[in-house]
C-alpha cells in the first residue's frame, strides 16, 4: 500500500493504544495485513531496472512520502497545542517496514537482515496493476479512519 494508507493507520492505532508495547507491534501487523489487501502502489508494474527504481525512488519521495505526513498532520496533529508525539510514532512505526525494505528496493543492497525483511514483506505483499481498482482500498482506509479519530 501507499504510504498515504500505512500512516494514517499507524497514527490511528498509535493514538487509541498509547502503550507502545501493544500499540508498535500492533501497528507493523497492520502494515503488512495491509499490503495482504490488493492494492496499487509507486512501485506496481515495475521492472527492476535501475531507471524504474529511480522513478519509483522519486515518486515515493516526492508524493507518498510527504502525503503520509501531511495527512497524519490534518488528522491527528492540526489544532492540538504542542506535538502528538504518539501519533507521529505510530507514523513512523507504520513505514518501518517499507524503510527497511528501502536498501534493496532502491539501492539494490541485497545484505542481512534486509534480505530476510524483504522476504517476509514479500510474502504478504499483493499487488494489483489496476490502479483504479488497487487504490480504492486505499482512499476506504484513509476515509475509515479519517471518521473513526
Amino acid at each position: 500500500m501507499l504510504s498515504v494508507a500505512h500512516a494514517p493507520t499507524g497514527a490511528f492505532i498509535a493514538t487509541k493504544i498509547p502503550n507502545p508495547l501493544i500499540s508498535i507491534p500492533l501497528i507493523i501487523l497492520a502494515h503488512y495485513l495491509e499490503d495482504r489487501v490488493p492494492h496499487w502502489d509507486v512501485g506496481t508494474g515495475m521492472k527492476k531496472s535501475d531507471d524504474c527504481r529511480k522513478v519509483a525512488f522519486y515518486n515515493e519521495l516526492f508524493y507518498d512520502f510527504p502525503g503520509s505526513i501531511l495527512i497524519v498532520y490534518f488528522f491527528f496533529q492540526y489544532g492540538h497545542s504542542g506535538i502528538n508525539w504518539l501519533a507521529w510514532m505510530g507514523w513512523f512505526f507504520a513505514l518501518l517496514p517499507d524503510f527497511l525494505e528501502s536498501p534493496i528496493n532502491f539501492l539494490n543492497l541485497n545484505l542481512p537482515p534486509f534480505t530476510y525483511l524483504s522476504k517476509i514483506h514479500k510474502f504478504f505483499h499483493h499487488s494489483t496493476p489496476n490502479k483504479f481498482l488497487g487504490l480504492l482500498p486505499q482512499i476506504a482506509v484513509i476515509l475509515l479512519i479519517y471518521l473513526l479519530k
